[in-house]
């Protein structure tokens, strides 16, 4: 997502995310700056006026990671409120994708990325966003199918 403003909208904005499998494995990203800095989440971002929701995500995965993904489906969604010191409110829209082509290359709102098998992500010390874990395994059960 893009850097947080000085002065937080006012208004609810909405994201998409993108839980990209490839051979069996999830990627994660690291946020390099907030909102969630320092936490492991998905590639994505907020959506632009006029911009279909995969039209987004697209846009986002590859600006993020340089990677082409097939989008299967919707995964869940999630609302991130601002809290008591403040913060953005935004309606996060979480796709199932796959991975197509190309290796991640980060910009500079990312500064680490994982593959991981889906069951050992929330096995080890890393620090996740809010719902990941629920998204991930909707995201599997559609790949799935």
């Amino acid at each position: 997502m893009d850097e947080a403003s000085p002065t937080p909208p006012s208004r609810p904005q909405l994201a998409v995310s993108g839980a990209i499998f490839r051979d069996d494995k999830i990627l994660l990203v690291r946020r390099a700056r907030s909102p969630g800095k320092g936490f492991y989440s998905l590639p994505g971002g907020r959506v632009e006026f006029g911009e279909s929701l995969h039209d987004a995500l697209r846009r986002e995965v590859d600006e993020e990671t340089g990677l082409r993904i097939e989008i299967v489906g919707l995964a869940g969604w999630r609302e991130v409120l601002p809290g008591a010191t403040g913060g953005g409110h935004y309606l996060i829209m979480s796709f199932a994708a796959r991975w197509m082509a190309n290796e991640p290359v980060l910009n500079e709102e990312l500064d680490d990325f994982k593959w991981l098998a889906p069951d050992d992500v929330g096995l080890g010390d890393l620090k996740l966003t809010g719902g990941l874990l629920e998204v991930i395994e909707a995201a599997r059960r559609l790949i799935q199918r």
